[in-house]
């Protein structure tokens, strides 16, 4: 009931074969995805949320699903004091041992399972969540709109989600959405959100098999008022 991630999601599209490990607990399927090899995940940051959030004053930021850290280490070397959770415990291990190399000490990270995590209400100025999607449990709405109640009045959501996958699959798998789409299921209250930016964009990407490709990303950002 929790929590992938971004350099964490397992982005099955329609033609991939099915996930073996599927039928583990979330906790389980995190683990093993993470313990079976040395890095899940490039270490980069997400190319469209640093996009997004590089034209934000930095502030405090929570980062969900961080699996090893990427998007948490770049936000810290952009100034944002950078907190990542996440619900395997050795994506974490790996998080905190990059942002020790790094010498960054404002990234921070928290090993939970986010479907029993309560944030401190209003606390800080920017919640993050990039390929928070899952081919395990994962009561993805409800967690985003708990993590939107530790955003302060002028402070921002960013979901960056699956839009499509590329070119050759079938196009709309099961845990893509477009931003509308992500807007409505989250329906956060119009008298206290805004929706800034609701769109799909297209960035380049390089599969396992050394293909280059575009994907679709959906991109949501929503204000506080």
């Amino acid at each position: 009931m929790t929590a992938p991630h971004h350099h964490g999601t397992t982005h099955q599209y329609d033609d991939a074969p099915v996930d073996p490990n599927a039928h583990l607990s979330p906790t389980e399927y995190w683990e093993k995805r993470y313990g079976d090899t040395e890095r899940v995940w490039s270490g980069r940051v997400n190319a469209t949320m640093a996009a997004v959030v590089g034209e934000f004053t930095p502030g405090s930021v929570i980062d969900l699903g961080c699996g090893e850290g990427g998007d948490v280490l770049w936000l810290a070397e952009h100034g944002w004091q950078a907190h990542g959770l996440d619900i395997s415990s050795t994506a974490v291990g790996r998080a905190r041992a990059e942002a020790d190399a790094r010498g960054l000490e404002g990234a921070t990270f928290t090993a939970t399972d986010l479907s029993a995590w309560q944030p401190e209400p209003e606390s800080v100025d920017l919640v993050t969540a990039s390929f928070f999607q899952s081919n395990v449990a994962l009561d993805r709405a409800t967690i985003l709109r708990a993590a939107a109640s530790a955003v302060r009045p002028g402070g921002r959501l960013v979901v960056i989600s699956h839009a499509q996958g590329p070119a050759g699959s079938s196009h709309r798998g099961p845990n893509m959405v477009t931003a509308r789409e992500d807007a409505a299921e989250l329906a956060l209250p119009s008298d206290q959100w805004t929706v800034e930016t609701a769109d799909e964009r297209s960035r380049p990407s390089t599969g396992h098999d050394g293909q280059s490709s575009e994907l679709v990303d959906a991109v949501l950002v929503m204000l506080r008022r």
